[in-house]
């Protein structure tokens, strides 16, 4: 039996010494170590054996197989190293070449506009709410003082989905009816709704049959046109600046009376005039004005005790005011060759 191990132990070094790829050394442990080896054909007949050889020969055994799957093992590691040194030296880092650009995310220029609407009308008190896209009749138009028969509920203008009743909103304004009703006539109401709009327009670089609009009403007692220019004020100084003047030209609205549009001091010429505010020195943002009597009165709130002021934001217009975006497709696009210069801006 001694034989037979040493012949073994021979075999083994013999082959070890030509083999010098991984897979051999790895087919030369099973052969030696598996179930159908050498080695395990002698364990084999240790059953033949006396206690005593049994014994002695079992020990024999054993440090057979650690010798074998030592220095098979010892092999293959001194393989595994010699390949992983040859390959680090042929894939040298130079560490002083510029690294790859890794393209990051940044905030969406809308989104960040109308967060920034929230933040200061938030500060002032105003609650942020959010309403169906899909819309009655009743609320986008009849309780805005907007009657059967108005211009604004043509079929041009707006979606209809169910005859005249169910439409896709064309404003948010929507919500200023909702949230009166709700208050039942008897509560203060502070409110915006940022949110999306539908209108049947053709799609341009200033014009899309969607857009994001950000209305707020205020209703309360004594308030005046003042109050609504001084929150005006607020917000345009927040937006674009706090050397940013604002005035009020007179409009027409159903829903408020008297209307106003508000335009700002244009923030690229300062006043001086040019092709951003048509040389006029000022531009417009948004429209406004005291909410009309009727208004109030559809929604519960008697106009002899209450009275208040309500006002709309284009969020699209505003951002593309405040960082130089000239074709409202580019907040829809996702073209990243287009839109990748907005992930360096500091928004």
């Amino acid at each position: 039996m001694k034989e037979q191990v040493e012949k073994i132990k021979k075999e083994v070094s013999d082959k070890l010494s030509k083999l010098d790829d991984l897979k051999s050394l790895n087919d030369l442990k099973t052969e030696y170590l598996g179930k159908k080896g050498p080695i395990a054909e002698l364990s084999s007949h240790i059953k033949e054996l006396s206690n005593e050889e049994k014994k002695s020969f079992g020990m024999l055994l054993n440090e057979l197989k650690n010798d074998v799957s030592n220095v098979i093992d010892s092999k293959i590691n001194e393989l595994k190293e010699k390949e992983l040194n040859e390959r680090l030296s042929k894939e040298k880092i130079d560490v002083t070449l510029p690294a790859t650009h890794i393209t990051v995310g940044s905030p969406n220029i809308l989104e960040k506009t109308i967060e920034e609407f929230e933040e200061v009308f938030m500060s002032m008190g105003y609650d942020v709410v959010e309403g169906p896209e899909v819309e009655e009749d009743k609320y986008n138009f009849e309780l805005l003082n907007i009657p059967k028969g108005h211009p604004a509920r043509d079929a041009q203008d707006t979606f209809y989905i169910e005859d005249e009743n169910i439409l896709l909103r064309s404003q948010t304004s929507g919500m200023q009816a909702r949230t009166m009703i709700e208050k039942g006539g008897n509560e203060p109401v502070r409110m915006i709704c940022p949110g999306k709009t539908y209108r049947r327009d053709a799609d341009d670089a200033t014009h899309s049959h969607q857009f994001m609009q950000v209305e707020g009403l205020l209703v309360d007692h004594n308030i005046s046109l003042s109050d609504l220019k001084g929150s005006m004020d607020i917000i345009a100084k927040k937006l674009f600046g706090e050397d940013t003047e604002t005035r009020f030209r007179p409009s027409y609205y159903q829903f408020t009376e008297p209307s106003v549009e508000l335009d700002i001091s244009c923030f690229s010429c300062k006043g001086k005039g040019c092709s951003l505010c048509k040389n006029t020195g000022w531009i417009t943002i948004a429209g406004a004005g005291m909410v009309h009597p009727n208004v109030l009165r559809m929604c519960n709130y008697d106009p002899k005790k209450w009275n208040g002021f309500a006002f709309g934001f284009g969020a699209e217009r505003c951002a593309m005011l405040k960082y130089g975006i000239n074709d409202i497709r580019t907040f829809y696009n996702t073209d990243l060759r287009e839109t990748e210069i907005f992930d360096r801006r500091d928004v």
